[in-house]
């Protein structure tokens, strides 16, 4: 037998509420979590029809017409809503009983599709004994038949394997989270080397670098480090029969390494620059795992995962903005300032669990609200929306070839800041970036 998908009850209200709709097919998302005994289903999403759709609707239903790479985009847009532990499990459609036949091998290449999608965005590697089955849903609009089946995404010549469709009710009722805060200070050099002083490839260079600190970070849950192989939930009292949400939280602390380990060997590198980049600030984070018998690896595993996120979407949402705004043809800035996008959370309906967002200071409620229903199919009551951090702002700063006085006086500044803040062998490389800089990022949030 394959694997068994325990999924929310609501889910299937919602599914058949699609059906009545389906013309002649509707496609969307399963959203929820992995772990190595089941998988938990905790969202379902249809795709957001596109303007152009309702003109292209003449002429017999088929689905070679499949938008993949509207569907691709609105899985990449979702992800970034996704806090820790949640992520795409999947595609599902609802089709007339003529479009049954080919429903299967669409679904497929939409798995494939969606799952490289997401991993090209990804700052980090899936272990090896982590579960790569995604489930391909298909429902009749005629008939109501659930047929749900797996594919390996890690094995492009994957074929189907049955899976087990559960409804359950209040699912996520005493899933845990974990919260924390990650003081961010990333120092990104732009070698002279690099064209155009592209700023978002280096950005996500440095970004890469930075996340394996974080995989290498040690992590205190409530005060304690705790083996991996424990439970997370051990000496807990489990309460029964409970089925309003009732989150248990867990606070965590994160130890950064400060240097490398006494057998490693960590030389300065001297690198000639145009410029630097320099993240700074603090990033709030969150995680949801299930609550059955969990492991402490694999809460940390979803926690780390959203810390390395959250910073990245940031990074992106600001790039994407600056090139609607600004063009992509623009590849230097003046001295500008930009406020970065603040990260929200939202409640789901009957769920212990909330979903994410990210708001720029000049977006209206309104707009957050528009974007729920657009990606998520959810309706958000303004109240209900929780602001996690204050304002940040993001200084973007050229300096002249032959620098100002004043201009050398704030390299001055910025260079014995960050003697204060490095080790001596990390100097000689931030100073040379530093006096050097064409660009300054500066990230702050409280």
């Amino acid at each position: 037998m394959g694997r068994t998908y325990l999924v929310e009850e609501g889910i299937g209200q919602y599914l058949t509420e699609l059906s009545t709709k389906v013309k002649p097919y509707v496609t969307g998302l399963l959203i929820g979590q992995c772990s190595p005994q089941r998988d938990y289903v905790i969202r379902a999403v249809r795709t957001p029809p596109k303007e152009q759709q309702q003109e292209e609707s003449v002429g017999p239903p088929r689905l070679a017409s499949l938008d993949e790479e509207w569907i691709t985009t609105h899985a990449s847009q979702v992800s970034r809503m996704l806090p820790g532990g949640l992520l795409v499990l999947g595609v599902f459609m609802i089709a007339t009983p003529e479009l049954a036949k080919d429903g299967q091998n669409a679904l497929r290449k939409l798995i494939f599709s969606v799952e490289k999608s997401l991993s090209k965005r990804r700052l980090w590697k899936p272990e090896e004994e982590e579960v790569s089955d995604r489930a391909a849903l298909q429902i009749c609009s005629a008939t109501k038949k659930v047929v749900c089946r797996t594919y390996d995404v890690q094995d492009p010549k994957s074929s189907a394997k049955p899976a087990e469709w559960k409804y359950q009710s209040a699912l996520t009722a005493s899933w845990v989270a974990l919260g924390c805060t990650v003081n961010v200070n990333i120092h990104i050099p732009l070698l002279a080397t690099s064209p155009n002083h592209d700023l978002e490839k280096n950005t996500k260079n440095g970004l890469n670098r930075w996340s394996k600190q974080i995989e290498d970070s040690v992590f205190l849950i409530n005060g304690q480090v705790k083996d991996e192989d424990t439970e997370l939930l051990e000496g807990q009292k489990k309460s029964r029969g409970n089925t309003q949400p009732s989150t248990q939280f867990s606070d965590v602390k994160v130890l950064t390494q400060l240097c490398q380990g006494a057998s490693a060997r960590s030389t300065a590198t001297v690198q000639v620059c145009s410029g630097s980049i320099n993240l700074r600030g603090a990033v709030k984070c969150r995680a949801y795992i299930h609550s059955n018998k969990p492991k402490v690896k694999e809460a940390i595993q979803a926690l780390k995962r959203d810390i390395i996120n959250t910073l990245n979407d940031r990074c992106e949402i600001l790039f994407e903005d600056l090139i609607l705004n600004e063009g992509p043809q623009k590849k230097t800035f003046g001295r500008e300032y930009h406020v970065l996008p603040q990260r929200l959370f939202v409640p789901v309906a009957g769920s212990s669990v909330m979903l994410s967002d990210y708001k720029f200071g000049d977006e209206a409620t309104g707009e957050i609200q528009e974007r729920f229903v657009e990606m998520l199919d959810q309706p958000v009551q303004a109240e209900d929306m929780h602001i996690a951090e204050d304002i940040s702002t993001v200084d973007i700063c050229p300096v002249a070839d032959i620098p100002s006085d004043t201009q050398q006086a704030q390299l001055t500044k910025a260079t014995l800041l960050l003697k204060l803040q490095q080790n001596m062998g990390l100097v000689v490389a931030a100073a040379v970036a530093v006096l050097a800089s064409i660009f300054s990022f500066n990230y702050f949030s409280d």
